[in-house]
């Protein structure tokens, strides 16, 4: 596709009403039964068909059986109740069965569509780096986490129970209609002498009121759509402020800030009740019309072949099947009167569902909508870092880094320095592929193994040796060699943890997880390495170590380190300085004088 059709399908997707929504997620997970799963998918669906099919049987059956029992019943005929008993068990075990077998069936195709969903967002957003630039580039798209673990799952399994429901329903509808139609006969009336007769009279009625019941649902109901949505993005942006709150714990504790935040989750939370009862009272209003269709659904079958049997035209087993026969319509067709909030808040989880979808998706072609320029990465053919006509900026545009000229030699220890707010960050995750925004190029090896090191190294769940080879992909570390690692980056005395399993991220102090990220580096050998205050937290001692590292272990790699800590420039062969300027940030690069800081025994740092 090319870049003009891509604008118009971004700039289509930008205009698209809110209501299209839950017709694009739709879109988007009925590739269940389109993908690698589609044989799976088929065979759950037509499974439900067959359950709900025995079901339908079964119920037509007992409404036959209600017949015969009462007319049975009327006429006192001993023989015929005896076999309407022996058969009632027989009747009731078949509906058990079908109902069983449609509800498993149900959860289970509901349990493999949200798995089959799951992995598809959940690759979608984590791959090639979408989770982190989603933050950046669409920071209004709140809580991914929960879009894919709840929205999922609340978009999901309604669908599978409203596709049943609706099945169910329109086959109920359809045979206790001709059932309704047949029994019930017709209806003969004198109006001022003349004869009027009314075919069919009771499955017209059970359509008429039917249709009245459902309208009036539908626009009680329909109010509640923005209501549930409203009450859900309130709901979601709560307890993204818990668990900003959670994460910062400590920085919030040592400073005191209990108050403050008490403060700002009360009045996330009054959010979420107002939300609340807007939806509350639309609840209200759909309660009202559904009590008063439950009041009168009973009655009217009675009162309309109530003529008929005075008249002796039909008998009390025929009375009792044709009311039987109404409810069940009614049943039926009301259908959207009992699943109206529901249908409202798969809605509003569908919409949620697809508006990330839509940032996942338009990440990649937003600069096309902006007029913006990329930067542009490529392949250098002399194996070194080229950085040309390079500058960097932020998504709103605003230039931080410009006029960058800059060959870094393999091997090459680099030290990017400046003041705060100049742009190394940046440039470091720019060079990282992490931050697009800006012009030039940056040419890179081909097939460099590159490493980036943050300043607070990410430490997932599990064991302690999990954490420490968490993201090498080379299998054939031995227990020796990373033991041996560990003790060369000072995490001895953490040997004998490795296999225990606890929370890490908080167990070890910040220079010991900033250790654990040399450790990977040892063990990973990358051909480039690139930090962002990787020593920040280190002690000076602790932080010769660790550079120590760049001139004996990994003598070989390419190191582009930002830092501003006294002793940095001693382990580095260039430093580039940025310098602000009106139009961002300027490149000055200059030759470092090595000391003898690196000769240092550091034997005793543990």
């Amino acid at each position: 596709m090319n870049s003009q059709a891509i604008a118009a399908n971004v700039a289509a997707e930008a205009t698209r009403p809110a209501r299209a929504r839950w017709r694009e997620f739709c879109a988007l997970a009925l590739g269940f039964w389109a993908g690698e799963k589609s044989r799976r998918a088929w065979s759950l669906t037509g499974f439900v068909a067959l359950c709900i099919a025995l079901q339908l049987g079964a119920q037509l059956s007992i409404n036959e059986w209600n017949r015969k029992f009462f007319d049975a019943l009327e006429s006192k005929n001993v023989e015929a109740l005896s076999w309407a008993t022996i058969l009632l068990p027989a009747l009731v075990a078949l509906s058990g069965l079908a109902i069983s077998g449609t509800l498993v069936a149900r959860m289970t195709l509901q349990m493999r569509w949200r798995e089959w969903l799951t992995e598809k967002l959940a690759g979608w957003w984590l791959e090639d780096q979408r989770y982190y630039r989603l933050e950046i580039a669409a920071a209004e798209q709140t809580s991914p986490e929960y879009r894919i673990a709840k929205d999922v799952q609340l978009a999901v399994e309604p669908l599978v129970e409203f596709a049943v429901g609706f099945l169910t329903a329109l086959a109920t509808a359809l045979a206790f209609v001709g059932i309704l139609w047949t029994v019930g006969g017709a209806l003969e009336l004198n109006l001022f002498g003349a004869r009027l007769v009314l075919p069919g009279y009771l499955g017209f009625a059970a359509v008429i009121y039917a249709t009245i019941a459902g309208g009036l649902a539908y626009f009680a109901g329909r109010p509640l759509v923005p209501a549930v949505a409203q009450k859900n993005e309130a709901e979601a942006q709560f307890l993204s402020e818990l668990t900003r709150l959670k994460e910062n714990a400590e920085s919030i504790a040592l400073i005191r800030g209990d108050a403050d935040e008490l403060s700002s989750v009360l009045q996330n939370y009054r959010r979420v009740v107002t939300a609340w009862i807007r939806q509350i009272h639309r609840n209200g209003v759909i309660a009202t019309v559904q009590s008063a269709n439950g009041a009168l659904v009973p009655l009217i079958p009675l009162v309309l072949v109530a003529p008929k049997y005075l008249t002796g035209a039909l008998t009390l087993g025929a009375v009792m099947q044709l009311t039987a026969a109404f409810v069940s319509v009614q049943i039926a067709f009301n259908w959207f009167i009992d699943n109206s909030v529901r249908v409202a808040e798969w809605m509003a989880s569908a919409n949620r569902v697809d508006e990330l979808a839509e940032a996942l998706e338009s990440l990649d072609i937003a600069v096309i909508m902006e007029e913006k320029e990329f930067i542009d990465f490529g392949v250098s053919d002399d194996d070194t870092i080229h950085l040309e006509d390079l500058a960097v900026a932020h998504r709103n545009g605003r230039i931080v880094i410009a006029g960058a000229n800059v060959v870094i030699p393999t091997g090459e220890k680099l030290l990017v320095a400046g003041p705060s707010g100049t742009g190394k960050s940046t440039l470091v995750r720019a060079l990282a592929g992490l931050w697009p925004w800006g012009s030039g190029r940056i040419l890179l090896p081909k097939d460099a193994h590159i490493a980036f090191v943050p300043q607070k190294p990410y430490i997932p769940l599990g064991t302690l040796r999990q954490a420490m080879l968490y993201s090498i992909s080379d299998k054939d570390i031995t227990d020796d060699m990373l033991e041996g690692a560990m003790r060369r980056c000072g995490l001895g005395y953490l040997v004998k943890h490795l296999d225990e399993e606890q929370r890490w991220d908080q167990t070890l102090s910040g220079g010991e997880r900033q250790r654990t990220a040399f450790v990977r580096l040892l063990l990973e050998r990358p051909q480039i390495i690139i930090m962002d205050e990787a020593t920040s937290a280190l002690d000076e001692e602790s932080q010769v170590s660790m550079l120590r590292l760049f001139n004996e272990d990994l003598a070989g790699a390419t190191v582009i380190s930002v830092g501003h800590r006294v002793g940095m420039e001693d382990f580095h062969d260039k430093k580039l300085v940025l310098e602000r300027r009106p139009a961002g940030a300027h490149i000055t690069s200059r030759k470092l004088q090595k000391s003898l800081w690196h000769l240092f025994d550091d034997a005793a740092l543990h």
